[in-house]
């Protein structure tokens, strides 16, 4: 791996820890600042999210056939300048939960637009045979920036304020534009081609990510949905801190890096298919646990507890996951299936928050949480369908190299 990945992989890290110092910042600043309810709280994970999915459907096939680099320049940017328009108006006494949904949503159409083409261009600069290794390191770039960044981010709301976490992210945006930018280099421009299916298309025709994908929407869908939830239960309903709320989903994310150190070894023993349908069922299980955490020291490990197993399964999962839908996906359509997959996981993360914020504030949100964990339990249905074919991510039965046994980080492309 050259120096383009280098600087690929400091923008990323750079962005990747101002993300987690600013983990929660929205809802935090929805609850803290503008007094808001679970249902509130809910559309803020939904509407904003839904309205930059449906922006961000015509950009899988426009990002497709452009140069990589402008195009996730100019997403980092869209995304700076949009994040700083919070502490402006927090500042000027202007600033409204209107102005919180509309953040989500441009910010939301340019992470899709962003993750399609920096998936391509990372396919694109780096060796087949290492794009597992160079996913890994991605890997553990956000496992490490989720553990660190929200504890300094919850010290530093309680020192300076809602909002300076905020700051931090969309300052972070803006270094990472500058280091895409020092890559260098001429990139050539795409040639369009009528060839293959588009990006849903392909994601629906080819059986192994149908499968993947339909049991992904489910999953990613209900987890998400319940961290509004959870923010509205920790902060309002049982008293805990800014500072605590952050611990509470930093501290598990060492998990994570546990997770991504097994994984290579699992699958090389077990095969990557067996990896998905084991370890997909088992992330679906934690879930449920989130119904009883309480007040003080014992709601707070009990959170973290959940959060380590479910982390834990995640990271184990998600490197498999992203290797197997690389390796079955042809370079000329990269960007627009990764950006359909971005836009459904956001379309449900959306419809989902919505329906269970709704739910909590007629059942409450522990209750609401409760349901959520037991439909998840049925999502490792979808998994039966898997193929078990053999693939490049399958270590027992595929005959591939050593380095090809490594799994690569979810999607391969910076957040």
């Amino acid at each position: 791996m050259d120096r383009r990945f280098g600087w690929l992989w400091g923008a990323y890290a750079v962005s990747a820890y101002g993300s987690g110092l600013a983990f929660g910042a929205l809802p935090l600043i929805a609850v803290l600042v503008l007094d808001a309810g679970p249902a509130q709280v809910s559309a803020l994970s939904a509407v904003g999210p839904a309205v930059g999915a449906l922006l961000a459907v015509p950009l899988g096939p426009w990002v497709e056939f452009r140069r990589k680099r402008p195009v996730m320049i100019a997403m980092e940017l869209v995304r700076c300048a949009a994040l700083l328009s919070i502490p402006v108006a927090y500042a000027l006494g202007r600033l409204s939960f209107a102005q919180l949904l509309a953040v989500t949503a441009v910010v939301a159409a340019a992470k899709i637009a962003f993750t399609a083409a920096s998936g391509a261009f990372l396919k694109a600069i780096v060796p087949r045979e290492q794009l597992v290794a160079a996913g890994s390191r991605f890997e553990a770039t956000t496992w490490s920036s989720i553990a660190v960044g929200p504890p300094l981010g919850g010290a530093a709301i309680g020192l300076f304020g809602p909002v300076v976490t905020v700051v931090a992210d969309a300052l972070s945006y803006l270094l990472s534009a500058l280091g895409i930018a020092a890559i260098g280099g001429v990139e050539e421009r795409p040639r369009r081609t009528g060839r293959g299916p588009g990006g849903w298309r392909h994601l629906l025709t080819h059986p192994g990510l149908r499968a993947l994908y339909l049991n992904q929407l489910v999953v990613a869908g209900l987890i998400m949905a319940t961290e509004p939830l959870l923010a509205v239960l920790m902060l309002r309903d049982l008293g805990f801190p800014p500072w605590q709320y952050g611990l509470a989903f930093a501290a598990p994310c060492l998990g994570g890096l546990v997770g991504s150190r097994l994984a290579p070894r699992l699958v090389a023993r077990y095969g990557g298919i067996r990896i998905l349908r084991v370890v997909g069922t088992l992330r679906a299980v934690w879930l449920i646990g989130l119904v009883f955490v309480g007040p003080g020291v014992a709601g707070l490990l009990t959170v973290i507890g959940v959060e380590l197993a479910i982390i834990i399964s995640m990271s184990l999962y998600n490197p498999v996951l992203a290797a197997y839908r690389l390796e079955h996906t042809p370079q000329d359509r990269v960007a627009r299936t990764l950006s359909a997959w971005s836009v459904s996981s956001s379309a449900a993360i959306a419809v989902l928050s919505a329906l269970f914020g709704l739910l909590a504030a007629g059942v409450g949100p522990r209750a609401a949480i409760g349901v959520a964990g037991l439909l998840i339990l049925a999502s490792p249905v979808l998994l039966r369908t898997l193929p078990a074919t053999p693939s490049g991510i399958d270590g027992c039965h595929g005959g591939n190299s050593q380095a090809r046994l490594r799994p690569a980080a979810r999607a391969c492309s910076p957040p």
